[in-house]
């Protein structure tokens, strides 16, 4: 028996495990695969310089797809994979059968190639994958130009085709299609042995503040999370220091094939549609250096407090966190720019601020309502969360019925069309600070008993803010205290006993 060459008239198989007599002019390498195979059923430790590099699905013969996935999954779970295994694991397989039988498999290990030289196959392997899946997109590319009952625009089409592409460059195909439980059962066990091990026991990314970790275990990925808030209580404020933690934090190490991963802290990208990237700036500037940022906006400061300022400058000037402040964004610009991002820089946490002031974009109907607008926009960040494997923090503005109730702390149905941003988020979290709304009601001085009253509750409430947990689908929903400093519009760790001092809880 004779392995097949490259893309001469050989006999192949194709995707149906079906002969080919004619030629075939699909990019493969029957011959590579075979003796990649070879190698892995030779030496067992071979798996282990590849497996970085190709997967089942990137084999073309559907025979080859099924003996690699076997192979992979008897070395991953510690156990010998030659040929007698495999002979006992495929002895009902009829597929095997069509090729040969076990003699296919004695045949790979006779003509295994040195084992140094299984990498190169394995790459060639991948690169002739990638070049089948960049026909089969750039067909369906075509296809969706060309017809003519299309109902999505240009820009849409730009839009999906980058999509895949990224998919593409990323991950080495466009369609993820099923899982079968054991891969997703794996995945689950190593997250929790990474937040096992892990200081906190956090699986997420940390945000660092110890109550909101403990509660929410970290910023997890693929999440949707929601931070809303009526204006002035700080929401822009909590995301800013959240994302300057997690870019300050970060650190990457190589693992033991030599690819670089995120072990602390991440790569962020900043969506601020509102801020200018100056004045977030300014705040992690104020943030850093301990200088009120009103100080710094005015340059109303000392000399010692401007070396402070340089000195924190210096401090944080390398750190990735990246900031597109371009106003008026569409759902579909911002996920393209996220995976430029990621493919450029890396990215490991997506800010955006804030979700009402996202558009759907061209495709959207002019007729169409902000409500199903807004349900289209939270859909897109969910889906952009799961494709590029990050958490995605985004905003939310609540309505103003809030200010009309007794009781001003905020609930679910308080978001601007909630309907859609409560069902796609993945955790709803509001910030609070009731120091806010009793500061607008201190009475007259002429009435000593009510103000000594006012003046006794807002003292206890000085520094003090609330984030409220509405919704969480991995855990408890609750109440986190945290502290607040206006003059840095910083967040930080409640501490009772700080409070009681007049220190106002520290700062993480």
């Amino acid at each position: 028996m004779e392995f097949i060459a490259d893309n001469d008239s050989h006999p192949a198989y194709d995707q149906d495990g079906g002969s080919i007599t004619e030629l075939d002019s699909t990019p493969q390498s029957q011959e590579a695969e075979a003796a990649l195979l070879g190698a892995l059923l030779y030496d067992n430790e071979v798996y282990h310089k590849i497996s970085q590099i190709i997967q089942a699905k990137h084999f073309y013969n559907p025979v080859h797809v099924r003996i690699f996935d076997a192979i992979a999954r008897l070395i991953e779970t510690g156990r010998l994979a030659d040929a007698i295994v495999l002979k006992n694991r495929f002895s009902q397989d009829e597929t095997l059968v069509d090729i040969g039988g076990v003699e296919y498999l004695a045949l790979l290990l006779d003509n295994a190639p040195p084992s140094s030289t299984a990498p190169e196959y394995a790459k060639l392997i991948f690169d002739l994958a990638m070049r089948r899946e960049l026909i089969r997109l750039s067909d369906m590319i075509k296809a969706n130009a060309t017809d003519p009952d299309s109902e999505a625009n240009a820009q849409a089409q730009i839009i999906e085709a980058e999509s895949q592409l990224y998919n593409l460059a990323e991950l080495g195909g466009t369609q993820q299609g099923f899982v079968d439980f054991e891969t997703a059962l794996v995945a689950s066990i190593e997250m929790m042995s990474a937040a096992f091990s892990r200081d906190g026991n956090l699986s997420g990314i940390s945000t660092g503040l110890i109550d909101l970790d403990r509660q929410l275990g970290g910023l997890h990925k693929s999440d949707l999370i929601i931070l809303a808030g009526r204006p002035s209580m700080g929401k822009t404020s909590l995301a800013t220091n959240i994302a300057f933690h997690v870019a300050k934090h970060f650190k990457k190490e190589k693992d033991e094939n030599g690819i670089e991963k995120t072990v602390d802290g991440g790569v962020v990208g900043f969506f601020s549609l509102e801020m200018s990237s100056e004045q977030l700036a300014t705040r992690l500037l104020a943030e850093e250096s301990r200088v009120s940022s009103h100080h710094i906006r005015r340059g109303d400061i000392t000399r010692a407090q401007y070396e402070e300022i340089r000195e924190a400058a210096d401090k944080i000037i390398q750190i990735p966190l990246h900031i597109d402040d371009t106003g008026g964004l569409s759902i579909g610009a911002l996920s393209a720019r996220a995976r430029r991002l990621k493919r450029q820089r890396g990215l490991d946490c997506i800010v955006v601020d804030y979700l009402q002031l996202l558009t759907g974009g061209a495709g959207m109907n002019s007729s169409a309502n902000r409500v199903q607008e807004v349900s289209m926009i939270t859909q897109g960040l969910k889906a952009l969360a799961k494709e590029l494997d990050v958490p995605v923090l985004a905003l939310a503005q609540l309505s103003r019925q809030v200010e009309q109730r007794d009781d001003k702390r905020p609930q679910l149905s308080d978001l601007r069309e909630s309907g859609s941003i409560e069902q796609d988020a993945d955790v709803v979290m509001f910030v609070f600070r009731e120091e806010y709304y009793l500061s607008r009601t201190e009475p007259s001085e002429d009435d000593v008993a009510a103000h000594e009253e006012w003046m006794g509750k807002m003292e206890k409430l000085h520094g003090k803010a609330e984030v409220i947990i509405g919704k969480q689908r991995h855990g408890p929903i609750g109440t986190v205290a945290l502290s607040f400093q206006p003059s840095l519009t910083k967040f930080g760790n409640w501490v009772e006993e700080d409070y009681a001092g007049g220190g106002g809880g520290s700062a993480f």
